[in-house]
């Protein structure tokens, strides 16, 4: 590149000036017309320069009929020493006689004005020509042409029409201007050329500002500062950054003052290019050439640095930049914070704004909301208020989006009531609402179990004309499947579909988690099929739902069918899918198999909680295993798996229940050394222990240590100690209990009741048993273990008749009987030698799905041994043993002797 300026002469009539000469120059001899036109223009000469008033004299009819535009021309060339008479006359033509003037009349006019310094009117008089519509190099050549003829000294018109051409964005036409002024020997000012190099760099045309530049140095023009940094910029954004360099070293070796500015094109355009490095370095270098960073430098750095993600280094030039007492721009501001927020450094983010905002400078609304959002998902509530509230002192006004964010947040956090006091802020700031704060609202409620509270807001919702979306009509059935209320549920779901809005994988979820609550599978697993076919994807809570209702119906085969179907769709299981499947498999007797499952997922990486270890730790202390589940323990944390008082609770129940006092002891123990203390449950399984083991006195001691620890007692704690006055024969202490559960509003169930039932039955007072039972009835609470309390309590006494009748009126009442309920009555059946009945009453209840239990097994068998059907005997003994389910002794002796008989 040649940065060298050559000293080459170029005539510039700005440097000399030539006397005007008139016009015309010189007169010889004049036939009678050329004395007529010297009179004409003498006499309007004398009208212009004399005291009568322009409009009288110039309305002579031979003299307006006579005047033409050259006449004018002439006149203005003659009175040009007074360019404010020219102009006025020039004027008055124009406004009182419609005078059409010639192009020639505007440039020696425009010239003239110059020469005066009268730059406003002459702009505005090259502004109306130009409206003629009369192309640049037209008007370029009227402009010369007039210079030329009258001899004028300054060449300023020209620069007026290209600085004209700037400033209507025709740069083009601009530079056409001055590539004509160079061929004809005349240059324009640098101020000129400033506005055209600035204005190439606006419409990026980087090359011709290099083109120009050259040009430039060639005519012998010296550049300005501005126009050095144009083609600065110009080389950065052609990243040449070689010559770039290169230019700085030229101007400083050329004694041209270099400032901060120069410097800071070239640090834009390193960083543009992710140099920020090399930039940073320039920056470090400013000290050296005496200079100092500005804050257009240390913000042009910040951003450099967040586009390349060097979070850290910005925070410090940011620091350092705000000690210096710079105030940094809004965009520097909201690069650093976004970028700390991306990054996960919300804390950092929120330092950053805290401080800056002391100083007076805040992020964006965008960039603020995002913060508030990130600090409102990382639970840092308390953070994001402080900044909604700075924002407010800082004068940056919240908008629907801030507003909907921190409801939304509070209505995670449950904080309802706050909620609603930001949506009525909302409204006093005149922000109208949106559909998102009522779907968090809705929402909210919803998961709280406060329908009518999310009905309400669903109805205000459409009072003011916001129109549900999935979101809110998925709220609330999701809200009405989690309180038992299906057919709520789906009336509103084909209310939203009856309106054309679709179901999403979300609605369907939560109508399939609702039926498989109501223990209603078959349903459930029509709607999924559903769901299929409507190629809506299931997502992990879909399988996880479906699979917990398959375990709980002990369909193990397709709870792991849909296991595997789900894993092979690309869905990851969680710690609830696993937690389902070892439960199920506990509760189907196969505890054995559930350890090898787990044992399984460790091998392969899959680490599980704690909630499934306390299933399978369940699952041993059911079958008796104590010390297999206290193996799975230590194995737990051998895998860091933390032993949390779920554990503890079911270790403890377990140990009681086996009357292991070394367990129990050593277990609470250990509580005690992790900085655990009992709760609720693991004081209610002691009472429970004591109470049975008929210890009241220390079950009651139990009860009080349990309040001093703070610990509320429920339901399941009264009805432990309930039961031990119960079955100690303590039944008015019991009463008085249940009345002194009844104040502390915490309510009997059906167990409660039953305690009560078990203990009358047992006395054979069935007539106050049924007076109780009626009770509960009307109470809505009797179900199937009531009755089969009273069963056993008539058949106890040998009133079959009144069993019988009990049990028709339990299916009256639409309480189904389980298997104890026909075991009961089968065994009357044998016992009477009944075995059809018996064998009727057996097949109704596979009929109905039940599966019967070893007891009604060995209660049936020994009935066909009594009745002498062998066969069937062993028959059942046969599909007893199928199902894992051994004979008692009683069963096998009666089947011996039987055998032996025959």
């Amino acid at each position: 590149m040649k940065l060298t300026c050559p000293r080459r002469p170029l005539t510039n009539s700005r440097f000399h000036s030539k006397p005007i000469t008139s016009y015309p120059p010189k007169r010889v001899s004049l036939d009678d017309d050329d004395k007529k036109e010297t009179q004409f223009i003498d006499t309007l000469q004398n009208i212009v320069r004399g005291k009568q008033s322009w409009k009288v004299a110039l309305n002579d009819a031979v003299l307006s009929t006579t005047l033409k535009p050259h006449h004018v021309e002439k006149v203005l060339i003659q009175t040009i020493d007074d360019s404010r008479l020219a102009l006025r006359f020039f004027n008055f033509l124009g406004l009182h006689k419609n005078f059409n003037h010639s192009t020639a009349s505007f440039c020696i006019l425009i010239h003239g004005l110059v020469r005066n310094n009268l730059f406003w009117p002459a702009t505005s008089l090259l502004q109306t020509l130009l409206l003629r519509g009369s192309n640049p190099k037209e008007v370029f050549d009227a402009l010369l042409d007039c210079y030329k003829k009258c001899g004028f000294s300054s060449s300023l018109g020209f620069d007026l029409l290209i600085q004209y051409y700037v400033q209507q964005k025709r740069i083009f036409d601009g530079v056409a201007i001055y590539r004509l002024m160079k061929e004809n020997n005349l240059l324009p000012e640098v101020r000129t050329l400033t506005g055209v190099f600035n204005g190439l760099v606006k419409i990026r045309q980087f090359e011709l500002v290099l083109e120009l530049y050259h040009e430039t140095i060639d005519a012998g023009t010296l550049p300005d500062i501005y126009i050095f940094t144009a083609v600065m910029k110009s080389f950065c954004e052609l990243k040449d950054f070689v010559r770039a360099n290169e230019m700085i070293h030229y101007m400083d070796s050329n004694g041209f003052v270099l400032n901060v500015v120069i410097y800071n094109v070239l640090i834009h355009g390193l960083c543009k290019s992710q140099r920020v490095f090399e930039a940073v370095e320039i920056k470090n270098s400013l000290m050296k050439r005496g200079l100092k960073a500005d804050v257009v430098t240390y913000c042009t750095l910040v951003l450099g640095l967040c586009k390349v993600q060097e979070f850290e280094i910005g925070v410090g030039l940011m620091n350092e930049m705000i000690e210096l007492g710079f105030v940094p721009s809004e965009a520097a501001v909201s690069g650093l914070v976004e970028g700390l927020r991306r990054k996960g450094k919300i804390v950092d983010a929120f330092d950053l704004v805290n401080k800056v905002g002391r100083v007076g400078m805040l992020p964006n609304l965008f960039v603020y909301n995002a913060l508030i959002n990130s600090l409102c998902k990382q639970e840092k509530f308390d953070k994001a208020k402080f900044l909604f509230n700075e924002m407010g002192r800082g004068g940056l006004s919240p908008n629907d989006v801030t507003y909907s964010i921190l409801i939304d947040s509070l209505c995670r956090r449950g904080e309802m009531d706050s909620a609603v006091s930001f949506l009525g802020k909302m409204a006093d700031a005149g922000i109208k609402a949106t559909i998102y704060p009522y779907n968090s609202l809705l929402s909210g409620h919803c998961k709280l179990g406060n329908l009518s509270a999310a009905e309400s807001f669903f109805d205000e919702m459409i009072d003011k004309r916001l129109t549900p979306t999935v979101i809110t009509y998925t709220s609330l059935i999701s809200g009405y499947c989690n309180e038992g209320e299906l057919h709520k549920a789906f009336r509103l779901y084909h209310e939203m579909t009856g309106k054309g809005i679709a179901a999403n994988t979300y609605t369907f979820t939560a109508l399939i988690s609702g039926l498989c609550r109501a223990n209603k599978l078959t349903e459930a697993i029509k709607l999924f099929d559903e769901m299929v076919e409507h190629s809506i994807i299931p997502n992990e809570v879909t399988y996880n739902v479906l699979i917990e209702g398959h375990c709980k119906e002990g369909n193990m085969v397709k709870a792991f069918e849909l296991f595997n179907e789900m894993v092979g769709k690309g869905l990851v299981p969680d710690s609830y899918t696993y937690r389902s499947l070892i439960t199920g498999l506990c509760t189907d007797g196969r505890v054995s198999e559930a350890k090898e499952f787990m044992d399984g997922l460790h091998r392969v990486q899959h680490k599980l909680n704690e909630m499934c270890y306390s299933a399978l730790l369940h699952g041993y202390c059911k079958e008796g295993r104590l010390e297999d589940a206290l193996s799975a323990c230590r194995e737990m944390v051998e895998r860091g798996v933390n032993v949390d008082l779920v554990c503890y609770a079911v270790l403890i129940d377990g140990s009681l229940k086996q009357h292991n006092r070394e367990s129990y002891f050593s277990l609470l123990k250990e509580m005690h050394d992790r900085g655990l203390r009992p709760d609720n449950v693991i004081y209610t399984s002691m009472i429970d222990a004591s109470s049975k083991s008929g210890n009241l006195k220390k079950a009651f001691k139990l009860w009080d240590i349990m309040v001093d620890e703070g610990c509320v007692p429920n339901v399941v704690t009264y009805t432990a100690l309930i039961n031990g006055f119960c079955k100690a024969g303590l039944m008015d202490k019991a009463e008085l209990l249940c009345k002194e559960m009844l104040a502390s509003s915490s309510l009997p169930n059906e167990i409660t009741y039953g305690c009560f039932l078990d203990r009358l039955t047992k006395e054979g007072n069935m007539e106050k048993a049924i007076q109780l039972h009626n009770v509960i009835l009307e109470g809505l609470q009797a179900n199937t273990v009531t009755y089969n309390i009273l069963l056993q309590g008539f058949c106890k006494m040998g009133k079959f008749q009144e069993a019988t009748e009990l049990l028709s009126g339990m299916m009256d009442n639409g309480i189904l009987p389980d298997c104890i309920t026909y075991s009961t009555i089968i065994y009357q059946y044998c016992r009477r030698g009944n075995l059809l009945e018996a064998l009727k009453l057996w097949d109704l209840m596979l009929d109905k799905g039940l599966k019967p239990d070893a007891l009604a097994y060995n209660f049936m068998i020994y009935g066909c041994c009594v009745g002498g059907e062998l066969n069937k005997a062993f028959e059942l003994r046969d599909d007893m043993m199928r199902r894992g389910l051994k004979p008692n002794q009683a069963t096998n002796n009666a089947l011996y002797h039987v055998t032996c008989s025959k």
